[in-house]
């Protein structure tokens, strides 16, 4: 038996939170802490900063919180589990790549696993009935936790009064009237509640994981569409850059800034292409796959668009691969290339409508 968990020869209830570092989670877990329960919080890894307790936190570091009251707090990677289930969520995606509902219920079932493990009583999450509009309805808590195998075994804190009562509290691990009924969008009952708890280190609510951003949820469905098995560079490398789709058997990444050309180049393979343009300011471009010779052509005359040298009538662009360095003269980029190759949305319906076309018009 731990001597920490008794009291008065009593032993204390114990929990696992799930714990994102957010506003909501954080609250969630000091809720328990003040009731005197053992909470041991589990911060789920993935390569797109989701997490179930609270997505406004995108993978924000809990450590400040726990070091400064005092709860462990464990890390655990979902790694392919989770690309599986943003493949083909059986619940189906939000408006963008989240498939938030399966999320959740992969997260549960993990964090039931950790319950087990270390003999805890409950589970507990920062979730706030009507905050999100995909997995935060009153309709789909029952479903995340049957799903998951936890009925009955999800506190969640924040929500508590207005849902039915947990095993926790039945069995009296809390009292029902020490927690809390917030509901809806509004952060201000949870920053008065993080003011009564002397919580003053936490993130500014934002819209959710990268999966929820629509920019990047273009680029990832792109990236599954051509690549249905991506390893983690691919991950990262989508984080970066402007990107561009010349042919299905190609992809160019153009760095917008120093910081986004130091991981380009850190991200880059020995069968990648690598551009840039000596002696002005330039981006470093990365060109995967297997381009064609015209392709490789329109990749410079992205590089030389966003550098420096935009001005010039044509521009020599070093081009860096396995083989050696060359160089290709090319007139910059126009908005026409640009947009007809950048990953959007509709990229394949302006192709199919406007055919490719080279972008450039001389080589040397």
């Amino acid at each position: 038996m731990n001597p920490e968990r008794e009291s008065h020869g009593v032993k204390r209830p114990r929990a696992v939170a799930l714990l994102s570092g957010g506003l909501d989670s954080t609250l969630a877990v000091l809720t328990l802490l003040r009731q005197g329960v053992d909470v041991t919080a589990v911060t789920f890894l993935t390569h797109f900063g989701c997490d179930i307790t609270d997505s406004s936190s995108c993978s924000r570091n809990p450590l400040p919180a726990a070091e400064k009251f005092g709860f462990e707090v464990k890390l655990c990677h979902l790694a392919d589990k989770f690309i599986e289930i943003v493949k083909n969520p059986k619940f189906g995606h939000g408006k963008n790549m989240n498939p938030c509902i399966d999320c959740r219920i992969l997260m549960l079932k993990e964090a039931r696993a950790c319950m087990e493990l270390i003999g805890a009583d409950f589970l507990v999450t920062g979730e706030v009935l009507g905050q999100r509009p995909m997995s935060q309805r009153r309709a789909c808590f029952p479903l995340i936790d049957r799903e998951a195998g936890v009925e009955g075994l999800v506190l969640r804190p924040l929500s508590a009064k207005l849902l039915p009562p947990t095993t926790a509290e039945l069995k009296g691990y809390v009292r029902r009237e020490l927690l809390h009924d917030f509901k809806g969008r509004t952060r201000k009952p949870q920053m008065a509640l993080a003011r009564e708890l002397g919580l003053t280190d936490y993130p500014s609510p934002a819209g959710g994981c990268l999966l929820t951003e629509p920019a990047y949820a273009c680029r990832l469905s792109d990236l599954l569409r051509h690549d249905p098995d991506p390893g983690i560079r691919e991950f990262h490398l989508l984080r970066v850059g402007r990107h561009f789709r010349p042919s299905p058997r190609c992809k160019v990444v153009v760095g917008r800034n120093r910081e986004e050309n130091e991981k380009i180049l850190s991200y880059a393979l020995p069968e990648d292409v690598l551009m840039h343009v000596e002696g002005f300011g330039s981006p470093v471009t990365l060109v995967t796959g297997s381009p064609s010779e015209e392709e490789l052509l329109i990749a410079a005359s992205m590089t030389a668009r966003y550098s420096d040298a935009k001005y010039l009538s044509e521009v020599e662009v070093t081009v860096r691969r396995a083989g050696g360095a060359s160089t290709l003269r090319t007139e910059p980029a126009g908005d026409e290339t640009l947009d007809l190759y950048r990953i959007t949305e509709n990229a394949g319906k302006k192709r199919g409508r406007r055919g490719r076309g080279p972008a450039v018009l001389a080589t040397g």
